[in-house]
Order: structure tokens, then C-alpha cells, then sequence
């Protein structure tokens, strides 16, 4: 017979797939592969202009590493392992219907042999691939110097090590249950295993292969028990976590027991086939599940029910111990300094002679508030626009610390006229920052700018000069194409030539790198493909020299810079060495601490802040270790992202080995950098979660949870969610000098009758000093202080102070005049600090108008100390409603005061007009009240007229005062 009649013939045309469907699923398939080709070049082109080239390189390296050594430990074991159940021949026990499978799967030996593992491999390589960050760090990783209380490992084998072992097991694991499932099936399907009415029928060769195949499960099933071991060390385990009385007596012995008998059973299955005597295995198989329920189940039941149940706290207490050091360790708790701060609730003036540093900078302008106050000063067209909740940071002006709320007057592309060319070509960036004092207010209680205005003027940078522009920030669009030549279309809106709203714009052009450079037909198919546009390829405003900017947001940008951090909730803006530096705190994490309880991130950084929407919280992430291992900064004009080592850290030590060149040493950081360094927020919310719990180191307190703390919910919010931490100035009560700190409350957690008790049991503050002195941090910055405040006095905590607020008659018949007419009360964040002896509440409260342009001021200060309320214009006045004959101790020449903490003059308070204005208004508010109790809405909307003119002309007639000198610039309450 010739080779050509050898060959098959082809089957007929009618049974063949039409060509046009072939060429359309190549198609199709090309179509694809050139979109994945387009999107990874678009992400080299980025990395490397952002300057990370290598950490795109590096993590498509490892990622492919990986994929190729998850499809390499499953395709090839059963690659070898199908290809030896194929036979020639097959039992006499075979059937028609079996003998009819097996031509047809020998037709298909190729498909089974080569493409089915090839399959599986794939399929677990996908699944596996992106568990890389696991497999590699594994390679790198670095001893923290702690070992666990139980085995003795460092505590780097737990967190870097034994995540990729148990990986590696449990893929190995599935990969010879695979292959002992195809022995069965093939066996069978050969004739080789097969079941008879009188007996089951299985030659020699299906016991060797299935023996052989059991005995591969059997010792990574034994891996898989010795791991479980050391596992334990970090599962959360009822209210703790890690290792407790029952798993290290009776689980921990039985996983060594169970993983020795699966060797031991393994070995009786290979000597089965050496010897021919297979009622081994079968007994070894039988003790094994004998075994597994006496010790793996029985056993560890009974010590728990009939030991530790009797006894818990005396049995648990050395591992409760265990878990209390592991848990203060991971979170940075164990560096804690606790103060016994004898907290009084009698108010005296002498008491506060030693806080001046903390009353002098009390913030008054509350960040989550002010934002329409600064976005109807300071926006100036609708193109702009600024944050709902704005940043707190400080300054140093005329050789004095002060604390700033400040802002970045971004772009907003909803404010611009409505085409693609003006939205990506036109319209590319927001200019300049603006920021207010923090304890002061203008005569007439708006924000009193530091920096302000187009252009911008004022006293950042060196003399008020910086570059303004911000093509990158937190609302930039999601991509602009920057960048023309000079003289040629399209020339960026740059700013306004001034604040008239009938100036022209003026217009620039992007000098800098701060994006890929479209300068090629491939850059622009990928872009628009990348963007669904194909204005980004036809437009003739896209020159050579254009660049396309995207991934502007600072935390994205750091995110992708390095891959292994997690990213704080917050970037702040600062002015810093003549640019707008996004400052970005960012965390190595891990879910893998020996003995240390995990929280969810996503949880334990909510509060009232996010829970408004003023920012976007964690992602859903466990975790039981954190530190803020890298400080990072974005320049707001070219993007450019800078990394610095910040904590002495031994996983990002690891990744510093994996990523090398990529985070710089602290001691690159300027010193105008390090002098807005401030301590980071997610950070500190979840160290005070777990200081909850956790501030307590006696292990039967903690086991009877009888001095658990909470933090207490924001009052001044309807969301019910907890209060969020406050930046501020503060000197606690034994140092020497005010620091810029981040605080927190603790009140308890006993609820009684369904009611929290809001008593104040301790204050939390992490000092965020680092100093200003290049490659040297300050000694004191990161530094917790916890004051915990006696159990027999009790201290009121912030929900008690804002209800003494609003129950005090005085300050209710006030805040009902405020309330009248067309305006609204907002009150303000409700501060608390350590000063007079005691905890002192600060709280401003605004004014604006309930429709229209909302705009509020800052109209009154309350202030709260034991029982006594304040309530009046200025910090200094109210603190003496307080503290009697406070004011008359801060004798200073008479000055201008404004609405906020400025020192008040000797001059009365409240000028004869004013009084005579808010007589008026109560008047008209008592004939209005009284009308709408006969009925008579007619006198009813008399009266309120009445009252809207008085309150109107009290508001005049107290700018007037404070323009004049003869006053503090609001409306006084009077002393209570």
C-alpha cells in the first residue's frame, strides 16, 4: 500500500466547519492577543516614564515565574502519569460497552496524554498566578529577631514563609488526588479494576498504580498535617487568636501524629507492591481512620470539654498572655506609654495656666465643614472645585507652629464646556493650594486665608512663591493629553488672568514628564483602544510632543509603584520645597503574625468621616501586623512619585530585595519634607480598635473583658459611626511643649439598658513631629501616649458634653435664635483635650443660610469642662464662662479679636446695638410662638419678618463692632 492510500481521508465537506467560521474565530482570537499586547505596552510606556520601569519588569517576571512553575508541578506529574495508564491490551473482565471506550479514548491518546494536562495546567496557573507576591517574598524573607512562645520559630517564618509552603502542599495535594482519581478511572475503564457480584476484581498492575498513587496522597496529606501545626500559631481562635490551652496539649501532638501515621500508612502501600502482600495498606488505611477520629477529633474534644471548660481562665491564662504580647507587638501597641492622668471635673482659672500651648492652637476650623466656605471665597469659576473634607497640617510662620486647614483647588471637568476636545485637551489641571488658619477666623467668621487667591499669594514656600499647577491630584479626569508645542492648538486653560469673573484665561502648555508621549501611530491605536476613544487617533490637537496623563490619583500612583503596600485612606497636599507634594502614607501588612488577632481593615478605619463620603475606605482586608513602612510623595505638577523608607521593617526589607532601587533611605527626605510628616490615620484607627481590647497586658482581666474600651461615636453625626480621630496642637500633661498630634477618646464599653455609658476612661494621642532637620527624625515623633483617667471620677465623654450643650438653657435659647429664619446651626468637630486638670471639650458652631449659597461661618465657641458650659464668640470668652476670671489672667495688650481664640480685648463683649437687636429678635420669636398658638398665621409670618430683620441687624451690628476695634466680630452670649 502507498503512503498516499495510508493516509485518512477527509471527511466529507458537509461534516467540515465552514471556513468563514475558522477565519472568525482567528480573528477573534488575534483580535484579542492584540488588545492584551496593546494594554501591556500601554503599562510599560507608563512605568517607565513614572521612572519604575523595573517594577513593571519585575512583575510580570515573578507573576510568569509563578504561572510557569504552577503549570510545570501540575501538567507534568500527570503528564507521566496518564501516559503510563495507556496499554495495548486490556482484562478479560473488559465489556463491549467498556472495550468501545477504550477505542475511543486511544483514538484520543494524544488529546488525553499531551492536552489535558496541558489544560489542567493552565487552569491552575491562572487560579495560582496571582498568589506570586506569596511565592516570592518566600525567597527573601528576613528575620524579624522574635520567635513564638511554642516552636520557637521567628516570627518571618510565619509571615513570609510558611503562606508559600502551604501553597506549594496544597497544590501538590490536589495534583495527586488528580492523578490517583485517573488511575481508578482509567483502570477500570481498561478492565483492570472491576466489580463482580461475588467480588471485586483488581490485577496487579491496577494495584500497583493505585498503591503507588495513594501513597503520593498520603504523603502530602502528611505535609499538610505538619503544616497545620505551625498554622495554628496564627487562626483566630474564639476571642483570640493563635494557640491555645487545647492546641498545644492535644491538636498540635495529633496533627504530628496524624502527619507521621499518612507516612507511616504511605510506606506499608510501597511495600505492598515490593512484597505482594496488600492487606497492609488496607489495615494501614483502617488504623489511619481509627486514627483520625480517636486523635484528630475524640481526643481534642475531650481535653477542651473536660480540662479547659472546668478551668478557662487558670488553663488559658499562660496563652491568653501569649496572644496579648503577639497582638501589642504587631500593631506597634508594646511602645505605648501609659500615664495615670488624675482626671477633675472642677473648673478653676489657675488650672489652665499650664496649657497655654494647647488653648493658643486649638483648631476651630473644622475641615469636614468648611469646604463650601472655601469653595465659594476661593473657586472663582466652575471649572474648580475643592474636597468635601479638607487636610490638616501645620506650618511654620514668623518662627510659630501653626495648625492649617488646607486645600488643593482641583480641576473639575464637570464645570467645563461639554466636548471631548475641551475635556482632555483644554481643561487639564487646577491651580494652586489655599489654606486657614486653624484656631483663628475672619472679624465676620469665615476661613482667614494664609494662602489664597489667583494667582496665588500668601505665605507657603518661600515667600509665597511655588509651582501652582496641579495636573495631579485626588479629582483629576481620568486622563488629559498634554503638552502642545508652543503657538500651536490646543493651549491649556491655565488659570484665570484674575478673580474677576469677566477676566480672560490664560493659557500654558505642559513642560515636564509627567506621562507617555503619543509620538507614534502605535502609542495613539493603543491609547484610544485603552480609552475607547478615537478622537485620542484622529484629533489633530494630538502633536508629536503631546503626552497623555492617567493614573493621576496619588495613592494609585503609589499603589502601582509598589505593589506590596497598602495604601493609606488619605493623601495630604503640602507646599514643600517650591512644589505641591501629595505626602501619602502607605503599610506593609500581613494576615500572619503569630498570636496576634486580626481586625478588617475596611472596619477598623470607618467612621463618621468615611461613612459621609468624604473618602473611600480600605479595601476588605484581614490583617493581624501593620507598619507604616514607607512614606510617599507625588508631586502634583509631573506626578513624579518618590518612596522612603520609614520603619525599620522586615518585610519590606524583603520586597526592598525583590524591588532593589526603588524605595530611597529617610535620609534623602529634605527637611521641609519631614516637617509635614504627620502620623498616619489607618494606622492609628486601628491601633485604637485593638488598644480597645488590648490595653490591657493582664491575662484574666482580658479573659473576663470587664475593662474593654470603645471609641465613642461622633455626636455632632447621624450616622452613628464612630468618632474619627483629630489633628491637632497639643500638649499633654507632663511634657514640655505642644506637639502636632492625632487623638482619640475612649469611653467604656459597659451598655446598660441598651445605652452606652459615655464615661471617659482614656485619651490616646500619637505625636506627629518629625522634626525639620534633614535624615533625622525627631525623637519623639510616632510615639503613643495613653492617659487613662481614674474610675472614680466621673469624667463626661464626648456624647455626655454634647448633650450638656444642647440641654444647657442658655445655650439653647441662643442656638433657637441662630436656628430662626432662613439659616441653619452645623456643629463643628467636637475637640477633646487634657487640659485644666481634666478632659476640656471644644466645639465651634457655624452659621449658614438653609438654601441658596451655603457658605458657613464661624459664629460661637462652646466649651465644656465637669458640668460647666461655655458658650460665646471667641475661645478665650467662653473658656472664662468656665474657668471664672481666665480672661483677666491672660492680660494682654487690647487687640482685635476674631470669632476663634484670638485674645480678647478688656472691652466689653457685646456693644448696646446688639444687645438691643437680639431682645428684639427673642420678642419677635415669643409673639411669633404665641400667634401660631391662637391660630393666627398672619401675625405668625409677621413675627418671623420681625425676627429675620433683628437677627439680621444683630449680624451687622456685630461686624460693625469687630470691624471698628470695639469688639470680637460676633453676636456675644453674655457670661452664664
Amino acid at each position: 500500500m502507498s503512503a498516499r492510500a495510508s493516509r485518512p481521508s477527509k471527511p466529507p465537506r458537509s461534516q467540515r466547519t465552514p471556513r468563514y467560521l475558522r477565519w472568525g474565530a482567528a480573528l477573534v482570537v488575534a483580535v484579542l492577543l492584540l488588545r492584551i499586547l496593546l494594554e501591556k505596552y500601554t503599562d510599560l510606556l507608563w512605568f517607565q516614564e513614572l521612572g519604575f520601569g523595573s517594577v513593571f519588569g519585575r512583575n510580570l517576571l515573578y507573576a510568569a515565574l509563578t504561572w510557569l512553575g504552577v503549570f510545570l508541578l501540575v501538567s507534568v506529574p500527570l503528564h507521566f502519569v496518564l501516559r503510563r495508564l495507556f496499554c495495548s491490551g486490556s482484562s478479560e473482565y473488559s465489556t463491549d460497552v467498556l472495550r468501545l471506550y477504550q477505542q475511543r479514548i486511544t483514538a484520543l491518546k494524544p488529546l488525553i496524554v499531551w492536552g489535558l494536562p496541558a489544560l489542567l495546567g493552565v487552569m491552575s496557573a491562572v487560579a495560582g498566578a496571582p498568589q506570586w507576591k506569596t511565592v516570592v517574598l518566600a525567597f527573601a524573607a528576613e528575620p524579624f529577631g522574635s520567635a513564638d512562645p511554642v516552636f520557637g520559630h521567628d516570627a518571618s517564618f510565619y509571615v513570609m514563609v510558611l503562606p508559600a509552603l502551604s501553597f506549594v502542599a496544597g497544590l501538590l495535594l490536589s495534583v495527586t488526588t488528580t492523578a490517583l482519581a485517573a488511575v481508578l478511572v482509567f483502570n477500570y475503564l481498561y478492565g483492570f479494576i472491576a466489580f463482580r457480584p461475588q467480588r471485586m476484581f483488581v490485577a496487579r498492575r491496577a494495584k500497583i498504580q493505585v498503591t503507588v498513587a495513594a501513597a503520593a496522597v498520603l504523603a502530602m496529606a502528611a505535609v499538610r498535617f505538619w503544616l497545620a501545626r505551625y498554622r495554628m500559631m496564627t487562626e483566630p481562635n474564639g476571642s483570640w487568636a493563635g494557640a491555645l490551652y487545647t492546641d498545644v496539649n492535644a491538636r498540635i501532638p495529633t496533627m504530628g501524629i496524624l502527619a507521621a501515621a499518612c507516612l507511616v500508612v504511605a510506606a506499608l502501600f510501597v511495600v505492598a507492591v515490593r512484597t505482594n502482600r496488600w492487606k497492609l495498606p488496607v489495615v494501614g488505611i483502617a488504623s489511619l481512620l481509627v486514627t483520625g477520629l480517636l486523635a484528630g477529633i475524640a481526643f481534642p474534644w475531650g481535653v477542651q470539654r473536660f480540662v479547659v471548660t472546668p478551668s478557662a481562665q487558670s488553663k488559658e491564662s499562660e496563652f491568653i498572655k501569649h496572644n496579648i504580647e503577639g497582638t501589642r507587638a504587631a500593631y506597634g501597641l508594646d511602645k505605648i506609654q501609659v500615664k495615670q492622668y488624675d482626671a477633675t471635673t472642677k473648673a478653676s482659672a489657675s488650672a489652665l495656666s499650664q496649657d497655654a500651648a494647647s488653648l493658643d492652637n486649638v483648631r476651630l476650623l473644622d475641615p469636614s465643614v468648611v469646604s463650601n466656605a472655601f469653595a465659594q471665597l476661593q473657586q472663582y469659576r466652575p471649572y474648580y472645585q475643592f474636597p468635601e473634607q479638607l487636610n490638616v497640617d501645620r506650618y511654620t510662620l514668623d518662627g510659630k507652629v501653626q495648625d492649617t486647614v488646607i486645600a488643593v483647588r482641583e480641576l473639575n471637568v464637570d464645570g467645563s464646556p461639554d466636548s471631548w476636545f475641551n475635556r482632555h485637551l483644554v481643561y487639564t489641571h487646577g491651580y494652586g493650594v489655599v489654606a486657614a488658619y486653624g484656631s483663628k477666623v475672619a472679624s465676620d467668621g469665615k476661613p482667614d486665608f494664609m494662602q489664597s487667591g489667583i494667582p496665588t499669594s500668601g505665605q507657603l514656600g518661600k515667600d509665597g512663591d511655588y509651582e501652582p499647577r496641579v495636573y495631579f491630584g485626588q479629582k483629576s479626569p481620568d486622563y488629559s493629553i498634554v503638552g502642545a508645542p508652543e503657538g500651536q492648538a490646543p493651549q491649556e486653560i491655565d488659570r484665570p488672568q484674575n478673580t474677576d469673573t469677566s477676566s480672560e484665561e490664560s493659557k500654558t502648555s505642559f513642560k515636564g514628564n509627567g506621562g507617555p508621549r503619543l509620538d507614534n501611530p502605535v502609542a495613539r491605536l493603543a491609547y484610544a483602544l485603552k480609552f475607547g476613544s478615537a478622537n485620542i487617533l484622529l484629533s489633530n490637537g494630538v502633536h508629536p510632543e503631546s503626552q497623555i496623563l492617567y493614573n493621576r490619583d496619588p495613592r494609585q500612583r503609589v499603589a502601582e509603584a509598589a505593589p506590596y503596600l497598602t495604601v493609606d485612606d488619605n493623601a495630604y497636599p503640602a507646599v514643600v520645597d517650591g512644589r505641591i507634594k501629595w505626602i501619602v502614607d502607605a503599610y506593609t501588612v500581613s494576615d500572619k503574625y503569630p498570636y496576634s488577632t486580626p481586625t478588617e481593615l475596611n472596619s477598623a478605619t470607618s467612621d463618621a468621616a468615611t461613612a459621609e463620603g468624604s473618602r473611600s475606605a480600605q479595601p476588605v482586608k484581614r490583617a493581624n501586623y501593620m507598619r507604616n513602612s514607607v512614606k510617599a510623595t507625588v508631586d502634583a505638577y509631573d506626578g513624579s512619585v518618590s518612596l522612603y523608607a520609614w520603619d525599620e521593617d522586615p518585610v519590606l526589607k524583603a520586597w526592598e530585595k525583590l524591588y532593589p532601587g526603588t524605595v530611597k533611605p529617610r535620609s534623602e527626605m529634605s527637611g521641609e519634607l519631614l516637617s509635614h510628616v504627620r502620623y498616619p490615620q489607618d494606622q492609628f484607627k486601628v491601633q485604637r480598635e485593638m488598644l480597645g481590647r488590648y490595653h490591657v497586658t493582664d491575662a484574666a482581666r482580658l479573659f473576663t473583658s470587664d475593662d474593654a474600651w470603645v471609641v465613642p461615636n461622633d455626636p455632632t453625626s447621624s450616622t452613628r459611626q464612630q468618632q474619627p480621630p483629630y489633628y491637632m496642637s497639643l500638649r499633654l500633661p507632663g511634657e514640655d511643649k505642644a506637639a502636632f498630634s492625632l487623638t482619640s477618646p475612649f469611653i467604656s464599653n459597659n451598655v446598660k439598658n441598651g445605652q452606652q455609658r459615655d464615661v471617659m476612661y482614656g485619651f490616646l494621642s500619637a505625636n506627629g513631629d518629625a522634626g525639620s532637620q534633614k535624615g533625622r527624625v525627631a525623637d519623639g515623633y510616632g510615639k503613643l501616649t495613653l492617659l487613662e483617667l481614674p474610675r472614680d471620677t466621673v469624667v463626661p465623654g464626648p456624647g455626655q458634653a454634647q448633650t450638656k450643650f444642647t440641654s444647657d438653657p442658655t445655650v439653647g435659647k441662643e442656638l433657637n435664635l441662630l436656628r430662626s429664619g432662613a439659616s441653619e446651626v452645623i456643629s463643628g468637630n467636637l475637640l477633646s483635650l487634657p487640659a485644666g486638670d481634666g478632659i476640656l471639650y471644644v466645639q465651634p458652631v457655624y452659621v449658614q443660610a438653609k438654601s441658596g449659597i451655603k457658605m458657613p461661618t464661624l459664629r460661637r465657641v462652646l466649651v465644656n469642662f465637669g458640668d460647666q458650659v461655655g458658650f460665646a464668640n471667641t475661645l478665650d470668652e467662653a473658656l472664662d464662662q468656665v474657668f471664672e476670671g481666665y480672661a483677666a489672667k491672660q492680660s494682654q495688650p487690647a487687640e482685635d479679636t476674631k470669632p476663634g481664640g484670638e485674645k480678647s480685648s478688656s472691652k466689653p463683649a457685646q456693644s448696646t446695638e446688639v444687645r438691643q437687636a437680639l431682645k428684639r429678635a427673642s420678642d419677635a420669636m415669643k409673639k411669633g410662638q404665641e400667634a401660631l398658638a391662637k391660630g393666627d398665621f398672619a401675625g405668625y409670618g409677621q413675627a418671623q419678618d420681625e425676627l429675620k430683620k433683628a437677627l439680621q441687624q444683630a449680624l451687622d451690628a456685630e461686624d460693625r463692632q469687630a470691624q471698628s476695634g470695639q469688639g470680637s466680630g460676633g453676636a456675644d452670649s453674655g457670661k452664664k
